[in-house]
């Protein structure tokens, strides 16, 4: 049991995660053995992202303190949130991994709040974002399919400047 004390401090420092972060990502750890979740947290440090556990009830204090409009006892299992200052597309991969090698033991994702937008989403879409293939594949997949055409276009100038000169 905690002390008013300890109490204070927890969610002091719930305040301070939420004010200088922008995202949070929420999970369900129960289940999972200790190493596994050492594993989580070390490539979450990795990507800039942290896992804290802090009761639910004091997180919702700590979110009614900033005035934020989220209750995170709406989750029924043991709760712990990943926070990061970087957007979620960035941490939602890694979560995603850890997710799928897991899934059996009981890890699940709950969930994702946009602390700059306020808004929550939900878990299937924190695994669709997680699914996606990173910034600079899209990137890369991107200037693929511009420059394609541009490509052929040549191809077909390169052809008909070849038969011009043959004639």
């Amino acid at each position: 049991m905690l002390t008013k004390q300890q109490k204070i401090k927890l969610v002091g420092e719930a305040e301070e995660i939420i004010g200088q972060n922008k995202n949070l990502v929420f999970v369900d750890f129960s289940g999972i053995k200790v190493e596994d979740l050492r594993k989580l947290k070390r490539t979450l440090r990795e990507f800039g992202a942290y896992l804290k556990v802090i009761k639910k009830k004091l997180l919702r204090i700590a979110f009614q303190n900033k005035k934020i409009d989220f209750n995170p006892e709406q989750f029924e299992s043991q709760t712990g949130f990943i926070y990061t200052a970087k957007d979620i597309s960035e941490i939602a991969s890694p979560i995603y991994k850890f997710f799928k090698e897991v899934e059996k033991k009981g890890f699940k994702i709950l969930g994702a709040y946009d602390l700059l937008e306020k808004s929550f989403s939900d878990a299937e879409m924190v695994k669709k974002i997680g699914q996606l293939p990173s910034r600079e594949i899209l990137l890369a997949q991107l200037v693929g399919m511009i420059s394609a055409p541009l490509k052929m276009f040549m191809r077909v100038l390169d052809q008909k400047s070849k038969q011009m000169v043959e004639k």
